[in-house]
């Protein structure tokens, strides 16, 4: 499929690309400010199919509103029309479309003319009033208040707000680009309003305190949920914008006679990742927990887990070395232990389902 793209060498024509070049069967004919119109013919008489991205949202003269938003897109119709075939369409409109301003009222006035494409050809229009679009490449003070607050907070610069409880609306280009490919695999019929999402909506304040949250990692170690929903796709654009020299930071590292401990990540409620060091014959826990549960798994080494039952005295060894991976668990109750009875340096990575909390630890030295 030859898939005509405008705006192709921007924010999200960029993103759109290479997700169809991870893709068989595709390929792209590229419509950019510096192509001409006839450029805008040849391709449009190859095109089984066009994502219409190109557009103009912050010109120094209003009047460039309708030239690059809608008399293009005429142009367009006018290219795509003389190819005669039903060619389908799929347009990046935006919500301001709603609005009477002039940047609203031209991408309403190129919604008319594909409209118009749609209903002469009969090709299939999708016409989508997208949010505003977020995700990696992103232009600071020019796409969205998302990639401004991201490229500042990541470089420490400050962020200006006039109005902290402004509500926005935002989409994630991912899913933006998900929405297209879909389109260019089923495009339907007709003209249609379409959308794109989820759209998820939060205050400007809200946002810049989410961000800043980001770059508060680094010092806390508690790390955001970051998995899930809008937050996942924040912190995805925000690391997107640091630069390569913030690519790395240093974590705290606690040595003494036994080797070393070593936090890297914390969470708000599933615990924290760590790893410990201990040199041979050396032994490391002798104490036991009323409810915290660790998870142990030897990445170096060798090492000898024991465990006490506080109540019974019974007892239990497991053994476990670097070469076959092997989780092995801290039960609340029982005393354990390990020791490294290997040659070399053991080392060891740890998960417990709790922050270490010095004023309660529920870490209760016992021998095993």
């Amino acid at each position: 499929m030859k898939v005509l793209v405008t705006g192709a060498d921007g924010f999200i024509g960029q993103n759109l690309r290479v997700a169809l070049g991870e893709r068989e069967g595709f390929e792209v004919l590229p419509i950019t400010r510096a192509s001409s119109a006839h450029d805008l013919r040849v391709s449009a008489a190859e095109a089984d199919a066009v994502i219409h991205l190109a557009g103009v949202n912050r010109p120094q003269d209003p009047a460039e509103f309708f030239a690059g938003n809608a008399d293009f897109t005429a142009t367009l119709c006018d290219a795509l029309a003389s190819a005669g075939r039903a060619i389908p369409v799929a347009f990046a409109s935006s919500i301001q479309a709603q609005r009477d301003n002039p940047y609203g009222m031209s991408k309403r006035q190129a919604e008319a003319h594909l409209a118009a494409y749609g209903e002469r050809t009969g090709a299939p229009v999708a016409l989508y009033r997208l949010a505003n679009v977020f995700g990696k490449w992103s232009r600071p003070n020019y796409n969205s208040a998302v990639a401004t607050f991201c490229h500042n907070i990541a470089r420490g610069l400050p962020v200006r707000i006039d109005n902290p409880d402004a509500l926005v609306q935002l989409v994630y280009v991912d899913d933006v680009v998900a929405e297209f490919l879909q389109f260019l695999a089923e495009p339907g019929r007709g003209v249609r309003q379409a959308e794109a999402g989820p759209v998820h909506a939060i205050t400007v304040g809200d946002l810049a305190r989410q961000i800043e949250a980001f770059k508060n990692v680094r010092s806390t170690l508690v790390t955001e949920r970051v998995g899930t929903g809008l937050v996942r796709a924040l912190y995805a654009t925000y690391v997107s914008f640091l630069p390569p020299q913030a690519f790395s930071y240093s974590v705290p590292k606690y040595a003494d006679a036994r080797g070393v401990f070593v936090e890297m990540l914390k969470t708000p409620d599933c615990g924290q990742f760590s790893f410990f060091t201990a040199h041979p014959g050396v032994t490391r826990g002798g104490h036991y927990h009323h409810t915290k549960t660790e998870k142990f798994l030897v990445i170096k080494g060798r090492a000898r887990y024991r465990f006490r039952h506080l109540l019974t005295n019974e007892t239990f060894e497991v053994v476990s070395h670097g070469d076959e991976p092997l989780v092995v668990e801290t039960i609340p109750g029982w005393a354990h232990d390990i020791t490294n009875i290997g040659e070399d340096d053991l080392v060891v990575m740890l998960w417990a389902n709790e922050i270490f909390d010095r004023q309660k630890p529920d870490t209760v030295a016992s021998r095993v």
